[in-house]
């Protein structure tokens, strides 16, 4: 019987230090700045016993999104325009929004559920999100849902 697969959105901070450099030892031959799995691992400072046993079980968040929905959860505070700022970003990174659900402000706080889709030229997802999380006025924001 198949082992089933089970997926997890972690913060960069929450991932242990070798799937990180397992992630940029990719990168590096993807970019061509390595030419061998040797080389790559080398410089990172992992085994390559360590590169080949999770090569295949992580990746960059935005690697696998394209043309994938995206629903996040952000928590903003009432101010005119916020909700505005939210979605032209979305918008600037090219991908499409699907649904908006923003709640009633409670205590001068609202809730907002956005999906988005992810296309073939938008730009890194990761980006767009901390892009997001570093305007005034956002609380946080959270992925619910990658489908």
């Amino acid at each position: 019987m198949a082992e089933k697969s089970s997926y997890f959105v972690l913060k960069e901070k929450a991932v242990p230090e070798v799937l990180l450099k397992v992630v940029e030892a990719k990168r590096l031959i993807e970019s061509g700045k390595c030419q061998s799995v040797q080389d790559a691992t080398e410089r990172v400072g992992i085994s390559r016993s360590s590169f080949y046993k999770y090569k295949d079980d992580i990746f960059r968040f935005h690697e696998d999104s394209k043309g994938k929905t995206i629903t996040m959860v952000i928590q903003l505070e009432d101010e005119p325009g916020l909700l505005s700022t939210v979605l032209k970003s979305v918008a600037e990174y090219g991908a499409n929004i699907l649904t908006i659900h923003q709640s009633i402000p409670v205590n001068g706080v609202a809730s907002l559920t956005l999906s988005v889709e992810v296309l073939p030229d938008t730009g890194d997802i990761s980006d767009m999100i901390e892009n997001i999380e570093g305007v005034e006025g956002i609380q946080y924001v959270k992925i619910l849902a990658r489908e």
